[in-house]
């Protein structure tokens, strides 16, 4: 589970309770609103016993940091962001999360949880391959952080439950999928190309970069593909610059 900028230290608390009752232990801070916010006093208390969770809460400055290693994000926001992956229930959502891990059991998969106040921004929900909604009353849908925790480890557990059997195995050649830090330098990479080539006018971006990132994020692409498409950019730019091997420079 991942909190980002969680303000009370009784929310970091009843979150890691939770999460341990549904057999959840890992939980990273994101910029909370002060460091040690897990070792803080109503934390220790909301927690009710669950202090292991607590206590082997990681802190990072920033989502980028904290995602730097998963394979799969989901992102639980109650509002529609525009270039995100369209929300699905979080019982379809947790379905997809237990069958990608049983077919691979080394996947790194995160919930990525907003702030109390304004939940997840557009930027954070879109670094994410996956969104959930919490389906609720139309003209009043706002959980408390914990509640909200609460319910994704349920479908969690449900799911687990439920013992559905497992997916055909990956193609052997595949490779492991892309860690969310390799794509993100895949897109820096990929929009420096673009502007080479001339088909991204910097100044005037428009949606183009949402809309290939949400792309990219439906397509899941292997690490060894990621590789591929940095490859392709690497061309991109040498041929912009008019250095292709092979090929006298311009000018």
């Amino acid at each position: 589970m991942v909190l980002v900028s969680p303000s009370h230290g009784g929310n970091v608390g009843a979150a890691a309770r939770a999460m341990r009752v549904m057999g959840l232990r890992r939980l990273a801070l994101v910029a909370p609103r002060f460091p040690g916010i897990a070792a803080h006093p109503e934390a220790l208390a909301f927690a009710s016993g669950a202090t292991e969770v607590l206590a082997q809460a990681a802190e990072h400055a920033s989502l980028d940091e904290a995602l730097a290693d998963v394979h799969l994000a989901v992102a639980v926001s109650a509002d529609t962001r525009e270039f995100s992956a369209a929300p699905v229930p979080p019982w379809e959502a947790c379905a997809q999360v237990l069958a990608e891990l049983r077919a691979d059991a080394a996947l790194q998969v995160a919930l990525v949880f907003g702030t109390e106040r304004t939940g997840l921004s557009i930027a954070q929900v879109q670094r994410c391959g996956l969104v959930t909604a919490i389906p609720g009353e139309a003209d009043y849908h706002s959980l408390n952080l914990a509640q909200a925790v609460q319910v994704i480890c349920w479908e969690l557990r449900r799911a687990l439950l439920a013992a559905e059997p497992a997916p055909a195995a990956a193609e052997p050649d595949a490779g492991p999928p892309a860690t969310l830090a390799q794509l993100e330098r895949f897109h820096e990479h990929f929009e420096q190309a673009l502007v080479a080539v001339g088909f991204l006018d910097p100044a005037a971006p428009k949606k183009l970069l949402p809309r290939m990132r949400r792309l990219f994020a439906r397509a899941r692409p292997r690490a060894e593909e990621v590789d591929l498409l940095r490859g392709l950019c690497k061309q991109m730019l040498l041929a912009a610059q008019g250095r292709l091997p092979g090929r006298p420079p311009r000018g």
